[in-house]
């Protein structure tokens, strides 16, 4: 699979229960949130995934790792790299991954600080995570980590 440094990105703050989808044109350089997904089933997450590709003319996936403050992967982690061999088996996309650390409480610092409802507040933090992670990789100079490394 082929890296290209044009084209629209989707970053991904993997859950399962819900996905976090922020998207990113690689020229302009910004991301923005997209929406929350609700996983339902393989079969319907593989149609919603394959259209989120096709509609949004995506080159590339980039799937957050959430990583313990020493570089080391966690289980999730673990679960994150599944899910992104399955979405680039599925779309032919490349997919690469990227430290995801801090999204999840920086998110929720900027939506305890908006004046929102429970409800909304949860609704907003997941790909208001997934845009965090994505500009953090488009700062980073859109590269994955293969190994993001320990907090110094």
């Amino acid at each position: 699979m082929t890296n290209p440094q044009t084209g629209r990105i989707a970053g991904i703050d993997y859950g399962t229960v819900r996905i976090g989808i922020a998207l990113a044109d690689l020229e302009v350089g910004i991301a923005g949130p997209y929406e929350n997904y609700t996983r339902r089933s393989e079969a319907k997450d593989a149609e919603y995934f394959q259209q989120l590709a096709q509609e949004e003319r995506l080159v590339r996936f980039v799937v957050g790792l959430p990583v313990h403050l020493d570089g080391h992967e966690s289980q999730k982690s673990h679960e994150a790299r599944q899910f992104g061999t399955w979405l680039a088996k599925l779309t032919g996309l490349a997919v690469e991954y990227f430290d995801e650390r801090f999204t999840s409480s920086e998110a929720e610092a900027i939506l305890g600080d908006a004046q929102l409802t429970k409800k909304k507040r949860k609704a907003r933090l997941d790909q208001l995570a997934a845009q965090i992670m994505l500009t953090a990789y488009l700062e980073s100079g859109a590269r994955g980590q293969q190994s993001p490394g320990g907090i110094e």
